[in-house]
């Protein structure tokens, strides 16, 4: 299997790649960057594009995949809808046309989060259910991934302050959160696992939540 991994360098994309490199019938992940992500795996390849809404220069290397794995995200804190779109939609939607006409049968997995909703008032959850929807629509098997809490594991860190120092004040209570109610907290790597499941046999419902995973 061929994968795809946007938002490589971020929390949650981190996760997500280290599963990828580390399955036995995944021969070849290529990550879409700006930055490069400083892991060396001879299964791993880095193609770096300027601006995620024009892939018009990468699209070549683009062809041949089964899956696409799309983490790359930002917190709205402190964004306008017009910035927030740019990034939540514009990026996403910008990967899911160009590999939907270059591969339209592939898993397009597209990482949302608890509580997105198209008809929402909340300007996040609005902007990213647009997404999802437009995703779900373009691929038989595009997904929605709605993890809650994320606890990083091994080592995965977020581009946002604010959430490691929050997942340091709260480390010590997951173990508890996960006893209490399971179905509000994930991992960096079971949203990797979870995703590479998606891509081997899907899952029964689109929109995949932390109690799907």
């Amino acid at each position: 299997m061929r994968v795809i991994v946007f938002g490589a360098t971020g929390m949650v994309g981190q996760g997500v790649l280290r599963e990828c490199l580390l399955a036995s019938d995944v021969t070849e992940v290529l990550v879409v960057t700006r930055s490069p992500t400083g892991v060396r795996h001879a299964k791993l390849r880095e193609v770096t594009v300027a601006d995620f809404a024009d892939l018009s220069a990468i699209k070549g290397e683009l062809s041949g995949y089964d899956a696409c794995f799309y983490c790359l995200g930002v917190s709205s804190v402190g964004m306008d809808e017009a910035a927030y779109t740019r990034v939540s939609y514009d990026f996403p939607m910008a990967a899911a046309r160009t590999l939907a006409e270059l591969s339209p049968e592939m898993t397009f997995v597209y990482v949302s989060g608890a509580g997105t909703d198209a008809a929402s008032r909340t300007m996040w959850s609005r902007v990213k259910g647009r997404t999802e929807n437009e995703v779900m629509a373009l691929f038989h098997h595009g997904y929605a991934f709605r993890p809650g809490f994320i606890q990083p594991t091994h080592g995965a860190r977020s581009k946002t302050g604010w959430y490691n120092a929050v997942y340091t004040v709260t480390a010590p209570l997951i173990p508890l959160f996960r006893r209490v109610a399971p179905q509000y907290v994930t991992s960096t790597d079971v949203i990797g696992q979870a995703m590479l499941r998606a891509a081997r046999t899907g899952f029964p419902r689109r929109v995949v939540t932390n109690a799907d995973m």
